[in-house]
């Protein structure tokens, strides 16, 4: 008979802010639902399951069946629930207001909805710094499950991954169980003996241990191919029947129950990680393929086991650096966070004493709650348990303290703060600021959700602080924090952001009435799995494999498709192009730049009145050698949709005309649907949004997008040619490498010729038009007050 163990069974269920309801349904159906129908069959198994706040709102609304069942689980001892952050942000992206309410709101969501009480959670990506310990504790979290790697990193050997440590930051102590990457590898892929067999062995060298699994539930019948290998194959009700064949020595547990009976095996400080993949997605993708390379060549190599504990990927923030495009929706996130954090210290000042210290979420869950009130707090119903044991459990009840809590105002005051801060707090999901074996940031609809909640929560201050009827601002100042000076222009209809620094481009275009960010685009840029690419895929061979080992196309010669932009596909980049330079070159991001105009510093200036404000950007540079000044200004005025576009060009020589090209992009229009297509301004369509244009003479080019209720219109003063494509990227997700459409690249270009003092201009209409989205608002009101 093998040495008693305890295993903890420790599964994540999480659906994106913004995935398609009829995706996150089939997750359910194929998933969810399923493990939870066999699951009810064991009555002598436990297991620890954590739902995100996104998934759990869904299934409240669509299958509220789901979470009763749970409940009764819950209740019945079998199903422990984790807390976590609601919307599954990753925690160190946020301020630590926003990571604290994010977790006392979720705990206190679980607490109403199934009645439980919640002491550990489940880390976001497992993305963790030490700063952590002291926010999860302040949040009344006792524990929580970080990867073995994490360990690894601060220097622990294999011998030591079990059981779980404690930690601590500022005084306030958390324990972490290190969860084994082995057997993320071989649940639910290999067949159950394996991880028996492995759990022998660990039993074998450390009696009455831990050991612990977490992973993502959708490995049971959502990733590729696990469905019917889980399910119909029966590899799930075989595991449960070998776990149970070997009760007389694995003893199911949760994270709950060993924390309150097993010692910890130690202390520890763990420095900045991930899982490991995770921290390999990280890495600059040429260093990616660098560091890939390298681990193929040594893990032959038998001094690759004591190797393998000292490589490191990369650091998560640094998707921020990899990905710029993720960096403007975290600092346009932190820019709504400050706004909303100012709004409650405003709120705070003029409160009533009584109410300066109440939540804003409500009643605090029952430990934050007495401890807030100095009282001391017992855990309900625990049984007797060792002396040493409960010495620790107090320490860490005692050592951290009262529960954070936040004032925002009376309740009257204070309900479109509510609404703005979790419409906030929706917007720091994960899913869109990251890449790795999941479409993340390249899924455009992901982050159009980040930008819409992030859009109506600033639109709902906007309500708080009484602005109402037609209005106008601009302001500047290092909004991206990097350390140069952007540009703020916003009314009542819509919100700019510019970069002076960068080419004096657009990066932000915000229509209120739709939500939509029109700039929320994605450059076409090199990846490390573009290697695999352009070698070729191959499907699975029939054996279920890990999403980390699988290379699928789900389209073909996807390696012709491979494109890589110069520059960010923003609007009003600057290009000077060659003479003959045609459609093709420009849009496989091949065409010569002439000038050093596009990307480069513009010194930027704001002229205002009291209901007009013009932005100016202004760049003496080159082309082919030759001086010249071009200067661009953007006007808007107070209750307009529709932005005055200026473009100036001094210095050019006679009988020497320059290709003169301005960039827009515009995203969030689909392409491959015949209600979203071109139009010349008359009717008259011109093909989808996904066909490639090279007009001659046009003084109009229209994009609808019937389903949004979108139109836009551009006009110019002088006829352009016009150049109009797709970008789309080749990229991974869990089902293979696809094709995915992110923007519209629109170009009016010109062969520019100068006047008597050498000066050429056009003027340029943006007109923004969401009547139909507004009619049809207002249409579904009706109907759903009636």
């Amino acid at each position: 008979m093998s040495h008693p163990i305890r295993f903890a069974l420790v599964l994540h269920n999480h659906q994106p802010v913004g995935n398609f309801d009829g995706v996150i349904e089939q997750a359910y159906q194929d998933s969810y639902l399923p493990f939870l129908e066999v699951l009810e069959q064991y009555p002598n198994l436990r297991i620890g399951l954590h739902t995100s706040g996104s998934l759990a709102e869904w299934l409240a609304a669509r299958h509220p069946e789901y979470l009763d069942r749970l409940g009764e689980l819950a209740a019945a001892g079998r199903v422990e629930i984790l807390g976590g952050a609601f919307y599954e942000p990753i925690l160190p992206m946020l301020p630590r207001r926003d990571r604290i309410g994010q977790i006392m709101a979720y705990t206190q969501w679980l607490q109403e909805r199934l009645g439980v009480a919640v002491r550990g959670m489940w880390i976001p990506e497992r993305v963790w710094e030490q700063c952590l310990a002291s926010d999860l504790a302040a949040a009344g979290i006792a524990y929580t499950v970080l990867d073995d790697y994490h360990f690894k990193n601060a220097g622990l050997a294999e011998e030591q991954l079990h059981g779980y440590y404690v930690t601590e930051d500022d005084g306030r102590m958390l324990a972490i169980f290190p969860g084994s990457e082995r057997l993320r590898y071989t649940i639910p892929f290999a067949d159950p003996q394996e991880t028996i067999e492995y759990l022998r062995r660990v039993a074998e060298r450390h009696p009455h241990t831990v050991v612990v699994f977490g992973d993502d539930g959708e490995k049971f019948g959502t990733w590729p191919e696990t469905k019917k290998h889980v399910y119909q194959d029966g590899w799930l009700r075989r595991f449960f029947d070998a776990l149970l064949a070997n009760a007389s020595w694995i003893q199911l547990t949760t994270l709950s129950e060993a924390f309150e009976h097993v010692a910890p095996t130690g202390k520890i400080y763990l420095p900045d990680a991930s899982y490991r993949e995770m921290t390999e997605w990280a890495l600059p993708a040429e260093q990616l393929v660098l560091y890939e390379r390298m681990r193929h060549e040594l893990q032959h190599d038998p001094r690759w086991p004591v190797l393998a504990q000292f490589m490191r990927g990369g650091f998560w923030r640094n998707f921020k650096v990899k990905y710029p495009e993720s960096d403007e929706m975290y600092t346009r996130m932190l820019m709504v966070s400050n706004r909303l954090a100012a709004v409650e210290t405003s709120s705070a000042s003029t409160a009533p004493p009584q109410q300066a210290a109440s939540s804003d979420h409500g009643a605090l869950p029952d430990r934050a709650a007495s401890l807030a009130a100095g009282e001391v707090w017992q855990r309900p119903g625990r049984g007797p348990e060792p002396i040493a044991q409960a010495s620790v459990v107090a320490a860490i009840d005692a050592c951290n303290g009262p529960a954070f809590s936040r004032h925002v105002g009376t309740p009257a005051s204070t309900s479109l703060v509510h609404a703005a801060r979790q419409e906030l707090y929706r917007a720091q999901c994960n899913c869109a600021y990251w890449h790795g074996a999941f479409g993340g940031i390249y899924l455009p609809h992901l982050r159009h959700a980040v930008y819409s909640h992030l859009i109506a929560a600033d639109h709902l201050l906007e309500q708080h602080v009484g602005r109402a009827g037609c209005w106008i601002e601009a302001a500047h100042g290092d909004l991206n924090l990097d350390a140069r000076e952007e540009v703020y222009l916003a009314n009542d209809k819509l919100a700019m952001l510019f970069s002076p620094f960068r080419g004096g481009m657009m990066y932000e275009l915000d229509v209120r009435a739709i939500c939509r960010n029109l700039l929320a685009t994605l450059a076409r840029r090199f990846e490390a799995y573009h290697v695999k690419v352009q070698q070729g895929g191959h499907e699975s061979g029939g054996q279920v494999a890990s999403i980390h080992d699988r290379v699928v196309f789900k389209q073909p010669n996807l390696h012709e498709r491979l494109h890589y932009d110069p520059h960010l596909r923003k609007t009003l980049l600057d290009h000077f192009y060659e003479p003959h330079t045609g459609v093709e070159a420009v849009a496989a991001g091949l065409a010569r730049e002439c000038g050093d105009f596009c990307g480069m510093p513009y010194e930027a200036r704001i002229r205002r009145n009291p209901d007009r404000i013009q932005v100016q950007f202004s760049r003496s540079g080159h082309v082919e050698g030759q001086p010249l000044k071009l200067t661009k200004a953007v006007t808007l005025e107070a209750g307009s949709s529709t932005l005055e576009i200026t473009y100036l060009v001094e210095g050019l020589l006679p009988l020497r005309p320059l290709h003169l090209a301005v960039e827009f992009n515009f995203a969030g229009m689909p392409a491959g649907w015949d209600d979203r297509y071109y139009h010349d301004g008359q009717g008259r369509r011109l093909g989808q949004l996904g066909r490639r244009l090279d007009l001659v003479g046009c003084d109009v080019l229209g994009l609808t997008d019937e389903y949004l209720g979108l139109e836009l219109l551009l006009r110019f003063s002088q006829p352009a040619n016009m150049w109009a494509f797709p970008i789309e990227t080749v990229s991974q997700s869990e089902g293979g490498f696809e094709l995915v459409h992110q923007s519209v690249a629109v170009l009016p270009h010109w062969q520019v010729s100068g006047d008597a003092q050498g000066r050429w201009s056009v003027s340029m209409q943006l007109a923004i038009d969401t009547t139909l989205a507004e009619s049809r608002a207002e249409r579904e009101a009706v109907a759903a007050a009636s």
